[in-house]
């Protein structure tokens, strides 16, 4: 029987204390009213998810426009935790680590899954290198690619690790080949209660493709872009701006964003795939755009983050000869969001062109 929001499993502890319903508000209500900022959010959210209302509010990244704030039912995101616990193999009493901002729906998702799967879950601060008992045995973990990147020596201890909030760059997934970690890279977006596929990295489990998670189908627009029917956890159809290559009916690779394509003298450029060809030759934050131009309408462009636009013409090795930008910007601080994602439109209007 699938459980309902509003019950807490009866072997949910948060920080190594069980609690039932009530309990959990007073916990809350003192993490609101006395606990670090990052506390106060995690008791604002808890309080939301006690209440009586079948709904959450949830607020997007802001990663590609402005962030929004959404209504997310509370049963479909109960379904979320189901689907993902049958994928991963979590089980009742496993103990699950929490070092994720709140505030947004991936680690919302963490204290929903412990309450209703009934996880042992250990909250710490959310920072860019999270802060924990390294020795203590956890199951199952999840990160964003920085803080992945930060505690690579510290994971020993953890089963499963789903990354998400910006994509896995080739270089981090090399350096978790010799984790005992299974760790998977994942896709969602807050309209679906956070992911709905997953991607394994390492572990001799790799995979090329991300495989959806189940009661989800997928299928393209005219756009090529990814369309997601998943009736359990939204209640419409999904249409996304991000292109994709369907290989099933459960398996895809992601292209990048339609927002992002570049046309160059009729030739559609995708910035994602050019910058996953430069990273490991950048060092510095760096991300491909255009700029107008009149003989090709748009013209390639590379934006790094530095004081200045030195860069040794090496870097560009292995690119397309219509891949390698025609110029390139220095910004000394890119804007960010607090998961890590480059906002890219805010940082391309500090270039002076």
């Amino acid at each position: 029987m699938t459980p309902i929001f509003d019950k807490i499993h009866l072997k949910f502890k948060l920080n190594g204390t069980n609690y039932d319903h009530e309990e959990l508000k007073e916990v809350a209500y003192s993490l609101v009213k006395e606990g670090e900022p990052y506390e106060k959010i995690t008791g604002d959210f808890l309080l939301d998810w006690l209440d009586e209302k079948d709904f959450v509010l949830a607020n997007t990244s802001g990663s590609t426009g402005k962030p929004k704030t959404m209504k997310l039912r509370k049963q479909a995101m109960v379904n979320s935790c189901i689907a993902t616990g049958d994928y991963l193999g979590l089980e009742p009493g496993d103990t699950s680590l929490h070092c994720l901002p709140t505030q947004y729906i991936a680690g919302k998702m963490m204290l929903v899954r412990a309450m209703i799967l009934g996880l042992e879950i250990d909250l710490v601060e959310p920072t860019s290198q999270p802060i924990f008992d390294y020795e203590k045995k956890y199951r199952f973990c999840a990160m964003l690619p920085m803080q992945l990147k930060s505690t690579l020596s510290y994971l020993h201890n953890v089963d499963i690790m789903i990354v998400g909030g910006s994509s896995v760059s080739k270089s981090l997934i090399e350096s978790t080949q010799n984790l005992k970690t299974k760790v998977y890279a994942t896709y969602g977006m807050t309209e679906t209660a956070t992911h709905i596929a997953l991607k394994p990295l390492n572990n001799g489990q790799e995979k090329t493709h991300f495989e959806v998670l189940p009661n989800v189908t997928i299928s393209q627009d005219d756009r090529e872009c990814l369309v997601i029917d998943a009736p359990k956890v939204a209640s419409k159809k999904v249409v996304t701006n991000d292109i994709v290559k369907l290989h099933s009916k459960t398996t895809f690779d992601w292209i990048g964003r339609i927002d992002n394509v570049i046309n160059s003298g009729g030739l559609k450029l995708f910035p994602e795939q050019i910058e996953e060809k430069l990273k490991g030759n950048i060092k510095m934050q760096f991300f491909v755009a255009s700029e107008p131009n009149e003989t090709l309408g748009e013209q390639l462009i590379l934006v790094i983050e530095a004081d200045d636009t030195a860069l040794d013409s090496t870097v560009f090795n292995g690119l397309g000869k219509l891949e390698i930008p025609k110029k390139t910007y220095a910004v000394s601080q890119f804007v960010m969001t607090d998961t890590g994602k480059i906002q890219r439109k805010k940082t391309l209007e500090k270039i002076k062109f």
